[in-house]
């Protein structure tokens, strides 16, 4: 989603327009504030930089989910570029932007967990919506449920001819967007506290723009409606339950400072994500094989009769992605969690 600074407004998300090999594997400080300077010296996970002409630390290897309450105000590019500093990870990258002007779930992935983000980008998305308007809808509602055909806002993140809609738009040039197909799985009216405000929730596919609902039901209302409050409740597996607010993760990082708790508290393994994948066990035998990116044959009465794609474990532990068929395993993503992960607790309570 993407915000109009002419109008102030809040604008819809949409998680498939998303570049994630930029977000994921780039420098994310070029588009954020820069970092404060760190409050400790040593032993400080969120230092980045040490006086004098000490080298900067390296980076460690983190792996696993951090389902960020992000505040409103923060970019979601800035909100990676926090906890990658948090957490001193390699790697991290979300799934799904989230507009500064809306608050909710921002699905961060470090390390071996970025190579998850497709699937939680498919996932559904539940968003609670407040539009300011002055209109009785209720009776629109099955209007705007199912498979519409919606144009996106000119302030979206679509490419246009390999430009941004939201960069040409900025520039004040006209930008035509084409309708096309996103799904609505439910909008419902949960309140009207005022006779000029409506709440409601919204659960939708990827590429959904909430902002283009409030306009559309605005214009058969022959009025206008804008967005003047958002939030996302739910990104595919994750929802509020597995949000973290932001000063609970930098207090939690202050504990872990002076050793008195672990950042990995605040991981969820990577394989929530793939919650809704078959899993499939195999012997450490196979296992090498896999890792090694080779096929493993599947043999015997008690070969699993699955097909399509899986997520491969050794004894508990997440190895790769593979797919299944022609009655063999086929590696597609391996995965190397050596470093900080999720903590046992976690594990278990998923």
């Amino acid at each position: 989603m993407t915000m109009d600074p002419a109008h102030g407004t809040i604008g819809g998300e949409e998680a498939d327009q998303l570049d994630v090999q930029k977000n994921n594997f780039a420098d994310m400080s070029g588009n954020s504030q820069p970092p404060q300077e760190p409050r400790r010296v040593n032993n400080d996970p969120r230092a980045n930089k040490q006086k004098g002409n000490q080298p900067r630390r390296d980076r460690r290897d983190v792996h696993g989910w951090v389902v960020l309450d992000k505040p409103i105000g923060m970019t979601s590019t800035q909100a990676v570029a926090v906890l990658k500093r948090l957490f001193n990870a390699k790697r991290a990258g979300h799934a799904g932007t989230l507009d500064p002007l809306a608050s909710g779930g921002l699905p961060i992935a470090l390390g071996e967990a970025t190579k998850t983000v497709p699937f939680v980008m498919d996932g559904r998305k539940r968003y609670r919506f407040t539009v300011c308007w002055g209109e009785a809808i209720e009776a629109l509602l099955p209007r705007f449920t199912g498979v519409i055909q919606q144009i996106p806002p000119r302030y979206s993140a679509i490419k246009v001819q390999g430009e941004r809609a939201y960069d040409l738009a900025r520039d004040g040039e006209v930008v035509e967007l084409a309708p096309r197909p996103v799904e609505i799985h439910r909008l419902s009216l949960v309140d009207q506290p005022d006779s000029d405000r409506a709440v409601f929730e919204a659960e939708c596919g990827k590429g959904t723009y909430v902002r283009a609902l409030a306009r559309d039901m605005g214009r058969i209302l022959g009025t206008y409606g804008h967005i003047c409050a958002l939030r996302r409740t739910l990104v595919g597996p994750f929802g509020e339950n597995d949000m973290i607010p932001l000063d609970q993760l930098e207090a939690l990082c202050d504990r872990a400072a002076s050793g008195e708790g672990s950042l990995a508290d605040a991981l969820m393994p990577v394989e929530t994500a793939l919650d809704d994948i078959p899993a499939l066990a195999v012997t450490r035998a196979d296992a090498a094989r896999l890792h090694r990116g080779q096929a493993v044959l599947l043999r015997g009465r008690d070969a699993p009769t699955c097909s399509g794609t899986v997520y491969v474990t050794v004894a508990g532990r997440l190895l790769a992605l593979a797919e299944v068929g022609n009655g063999e395993i086929i590696p597609k993503r391996v995965f190397n969690l050596t470093g900080l992960t999720a903590s046992a607790d976690r594990n278990e309570r998923n």
